[in-house]
Protein backbone atom coordinates (compact mmCIF):
# COMPACT_ATOMS: atom_id res chain seq x y z
CA UNK A 1 0.00 0.00 0.00
CA UNK A 2 2.77 2.38 0.61
CA UNK A 3 4.12 1.48 -2.52
CA UNK A 4 1.04 3.09 -4.57
CA UNK A 5 1.61 6.48 -2.13
CA UNK A 6 4.48 6.72 -3.12
CA UNK A 7 3.48 6.14 -6.81
CA UNK A 8 1.07 8.96 -6.54
CA UNK A 9 2.98 11.08 -4.29
CA UNK A 10 4.76 13.97 -6.75
CA UNK A 11 8.51 13.85 -7.38
CA UNK A 12 8.54 17.50 -6.16
CA UNK A 13 6.64 17.17 -2.81
CA UNK A 14 10.10 18.41 -0.76
CA UNK A 15 9.43 22.07 -2.86
CA UNK A 16 11.59 23.12 -6.06
CA UNK A 17 13.60 26.08 -6.43
CA UNK A 18 13.03 28.54 -8.75
CA UNK A 19 13.92 32.59 -8.85
CA UNK A 20 12.63 34.69 -12.05
CA UNK A 21 15.94 36.07 -13.67
CA UNK A 22 14.29 38.57 -15.94
CA UNK A 23 16.28 36.74 -18.72
CA UNK A 24 13.22 37.35 -20.89
CA UNK A 25 13.77 33.69 -22.65
CA UNK A 26 9.88 32.64 -21.73
CA UNK A 27 8.95 35.56 -23.33
CA UNK A 28 11.20 35.48 -27.06
CA UNK A 29 11.85 33.21 -29.39
CA UNK A 30 10.38 29.97 -31.19
CA UNK A 31 6.25 31.23 -31.70
CA UNK A 32 3.67 29.61 -29.59
CA UNK A 33 0.32 30.83 -27.46
CA UNK A 34 -0.15 32.44 -24.78
CA UNK A 35 -3.91 32.02 -23.39
CA UNK A 36 -5.16 35.37 -21.80
CA UNK A 37 -8.46 35.61 -20.81
CA UNK A 38 -11.12 38.70 -20.65
CA UNK A 39 -10.01 39.87 -17.33
CA UNK A 40 -6.54 39.58 -17.76
CA UNK A 41 -7.43 41.78 -20.89
CA UNK A 42 -9.15 44.36 -18.60
CA UNK A 43 -5.97 44.57 -16.51
CA UNK A 44 -3.61 45.10 -18.85
CA UNK A 45 -6.07 47.37 -20.76
CA UNK A 46 -5.82 49.19 -17.27
CA UNK A 47 -1.95 49.33 -16.64
CA UNK A 48 -1.34 50.71 -20.42
CA UNK A 49 -3.92 53.17 -20.57
CA UNK A 50 -5.58 51.76 -23.49
CA UNK A 51 -8.91 50.63 -23.90
CA UNK A 52 -9.74 46.93 -23.65
CA UNK A 53 -10.58 47.10 -27.65
CA UNK A 54 -7.28 48.45 -28.56
CA UNK A 55 -5.56 45.97 -26.47
CA UNK A 56 -7.72 42.90 -28.11
CA UNK A 57 -7.10 44.49 -31.50
CA UNK A 58 -3.41 45.28 -31.24
CA UNK A 59 -1.86 42.46 -28.95
CA UNK A 60 -4.51 39.57 -29.37
CA UNK A 61 -5.44 37.06 -31.54
CA UNK A 62 -7.65 33.79 -32.11
CA UNK A 63 -6.28 30.95 -31.95
CA UNK A 64 -8.13 27.52 -31.95
CA UNK A 65 -11.26 29.14 -30.53
CA UNK A 66 -9.01 30.72 -27.59
CA UNK A 67 -7.86 34.09 -27.59
CA UNK A 68 -4.36 34.63 -27.20
CA UNK A 69 -1.13 37.19 -27.08
CA UNK A 70 0.21 38.34 -30.50
CA UNK A 71 3.73 38.10 -31.28
CA UNK A 72 6.32 39.61 -33.52
CA UNK A 73 7.48 37.94 -36.43
CA UNK A 74 10.78 36.36 -34.33
CA UNK A 75 8.44 35.23 -31.33
CA UNK A 76 8.59 37.46 -29.17
CA UNK A 77 5.40 38.86 -27.19
CA UNK A 78 4.53 42.10 -28.22
CA UNK A 79 4.75 42.78 -24.32
CA UNK A 80 7.86 42.19 -24.45
CA UNK A 81 10.49 45.02 -24.25
CA UNK A 82 13.82 43.63 -26.29
CA UNK A 83 16.19 46.33 -25.05
CA UNK A 84 15.32 46.32 -21.51
CA UNK A 85 14.68 42.89 -21.51
CA UNK A 86 11.61 42.74 -19.55
CA UNK A 87 7.66 42.49 -19.74
CA UNK A 88 5.98 45.91 -20.39
CA UNK A 89 2.82 44.43 -18.69
CA UNK A 90 4.24 42.30 -15.91
CA UNK A 91 1.99 43.36 -13.13
CA UNK A 92 -0.93 42.77 -15.22
CA UNK A 93 0.77 39.45 -16.84
CA UNK A 94 -1.68 36.51 -17.63
CA UNK A 95 -2.11 33.55 -15.80
CA UNK A 96 -0.09 31.25 -18.21
CA UNK A 97 2.90 33.63 -17.66
CA UNK A 98 2.57 34.16 -13.78
CA UNK A 99 2.29 30.44 -13.24
CA UNK A 100 5.80 29.32 -15.70
CA UNK A 101 7.62 27.31 -14.63
CA UNK A 102 5.13 25.52 -12.71
CA UNK A 103 3.17 24.10 -15.34
CA UNK A 104 1.82 20.41 -15.21
CA UNK A 105 3.98 19.91 -18.13
CA UNK A 106 7.10 20.72 -16.65
CA UNK A 107 6.19 18.85 -13.82
CA UNK A 108 5.66 15.68 -14.81
CA UNK A 109 9.29 14.36 -13.87
CA UNK A 110 12.51 15.39 -12.86
CA UNK A 111 13.58 15.01 -16.36
CA UNK A 112 11.10 17.44 -17.49
CA UNK A 113 11.69 19.81 -15.02
CA UNK A 114 15.59 19.86 -15.91
CA UNK A 115 15.42 20.00 -19.37
CA UNK A 116 13.90 23.74 -18.26
CA UNK A 117 17.41 24.72 -17.46
CA UNK A 118 18.88 25.90 -20.76
CA UNK A 119 16.58 27.93 -21.42
CA UNK A 120 15.01 28.91 -17.80
CA UNK A 121 18.17 29.98 -15.87
CA UNK A 122 16.47 30.52 -12.74
CA UNK A 123 14.36 26.93 -12.96
CA UNK A 124 16.56 24.51 -9.56
CA UNK A 125 17.77 28.09 -8.64
CA UNK A 126 16.65 30.73 -6.34
CA UNK A 127 13.88 31.13 -3.42
CA UNK A 128 12.52 27.60 -2.33
CA UNK A 129 8.89 27.19 -3.38
CA UNK A 130 6.66 24.66 -1.28
CA UNK A 131 4.51 22.11 -2.56
CA UNK A 132 1.81 23.66 -1.58
CA UNK A 133 2.83 26.52 -3.58
CA UNK A 134 3.58 24.48 -6.36
CA UNK A 135 0.47 22.98 -6.84
CA UNK A 136 -1.37 25.92 -6.28
CA UNK A 137 0.29 27.49 -9.26
CA UNK A 138 0.04 24.18 -11.66
CA UNK A 139 -3.52 24.21 -10.79
CA UNK A 140 -3.85 27.53 -12.57
CA UNK A 141 -2.73 26.77 -15.69
CA UNK A 142 -3.90 23.57 -17.99
CA UNK A 143 -0.70 23.43 -19.50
Amino acid sequence: MSDQNSEQTPWYREGLNFTCTQCGNCCTGAPGVVWVEDSEIEAIAELTGKSKGEVLLMHTRLYAGRRSLTEYANGDCTFFDPEKRCCTVYEARPTQCRTWPFWKSNLESEASWKSLTPECPGAGKGAFVSFDEIQKLAAQSDL
